[in-house]
């Protein structure tokens, strides 16, 4: 299932390079798309191997956050507007960060999880950077899979 628009090439801002620095993917994911998934799928799709996700926008239920220093994910079951999303992609893994509004207005942001899931919509502005291969790998100074961007190859 295709869930965006054809993509764009860009220039590097009026450099000399003639190499595209991104290419802009807007993305529209259904109701009921798991919203890490269903980007990394999106990565996939386009053969690219490095991606951030600039901005986006919708509406989850449910969603899995992992709060700043927190183990474990916490689950809010009820409609959630996306205020920000934004972070890395790698065929390796994804690091997300989100905000979200509950009803009364409440704010709370962290670490996207598997199973955040589109309720009614989620746009999201994907720019896939083909000149790079992005990875996570293990710090031991951090203890978590951190990213490492090198040239792509190709």
């Amino acid at each position: 299932m295709r869930t965006h628009i054809q993509p764009e090439p860009h220039d590097r801002g009026g450099q000399a390079d003639s190499a595209p620095g991104f290419v802009s993917l807007p993305v529209r994911l259904p109701p009921g798309a798991d919203l890490r998934r269903a980007l990394e799928q999106v990565l996939a799709e386009h053969g690219a191997e490095a991606g951030f996700v600039l901005a986006g926008i919708g509406s989850l239920r449910p969603a899995l956050i992992r709060l700043a220093g927190a183990e474990e994910t916490l689950c809010l079951d009820e409609d959630l507007e996306v205020l920000t999303l934004s972070g890395s992609l790698a065929p390796t893994g994804s690091h997300l960060h989100l905000s979200v509004s509950l009803c009364d207005g409440r704010v709370l942001g962290g670490h996207a999880a598997y199973g955040c899931t589109v309720r009614t919509t989620a746009e999201v502005l994907v720019a896939l950077l083909p000149q790079w291969r992005f990875s996570r790998e293990h710090d031991d100074r951090t203890g978590y899979d951190e990213l490492v961007a090198r040239p792509s190859s190709g």
